[in-house]
């Protein structure tokens, strides 16, 4: 990769094998000899184990952040969300998902290294979320967006425990068309 830095591509490495192995009783050594790497240069890049696991997950988060696009202005609002779900809650990001959530846990019980992890967890979904259910029609995009971001974890952490795709699926739905049946009251 020209134009990647050592710390750029070690961090890329390390979000790929994880998303395919996961993070339990993986140590420092082995994750570093699996991307080609020592576990000093780990060290050197990220402070240890626990501080390239919170690299991993705000990388991956704000790559999600990244795809998080203006709807199409002919698609209803129920329509974005769906299309928003059907993105986050694909298989292939279940693993980076297992992951944000086991760090989340460990954060939250003020795990040394990975408690930075905690700094913006929702305050970086809020704006970009806001943003969109304003445009949407909502008339207060801010809460919408922290229940939008509540409702997502939490289905979120349902299919991952579950996998049943079909049901969590109708709850989302239901979710969505609770909103929508605020907005047209709201806008009614």
């Amino acid at each position: 990769m020209a134009g990647v830095n050592p710390r750029e591509r070690l961090l890329n490495a390390a979000i790929d094998h994880i998303a395919q192995r996961g993070i339990s009783d993986l140590s420092l050594r082995e994750l570093a000899s699996a991307i080609g790497s020592s576990h000093r240069m780990l060290i050197h890049h990220f402070g240890g184990r626990e501080g390239l696991l919170v690299a991993v997950v705000q990388t991956v988060e704000e790559r999600q952040r990244a795809l998080v696009v203006v709807p199409d202005p002919g698609a209803s609002p129920g329509d974005a969300m769906r299309a928003w779900w059907k993105h986050i809650s694909h298989e292939a990001l279940w693993a980076n998902e297992r992951l944000f959530f086991e760090l989340y846990g460990q954060a939250l019980q003020g795990r040394p290294g990975t408690v930075a992890l905690l700094e913006g967890i929702i305050d970086a979904w809020l704006e970009p979320a806001a943003t969109i259910f304003t445009q949407l029609g909502f008339p207060d995009g801010a809460a919408a967006a922290r229940l939008g971001i509540a409702v997502t974890r939490g289905l979120l952490l349902d299919l991952l425990a579950t996998g049943e795709v079909e049901r969590v699926d109708a709850a989302m739905d239901v979710h969505i068309a609770a909103l929508e049946a605020l907005m047209t009251q709201a806008t009614g």
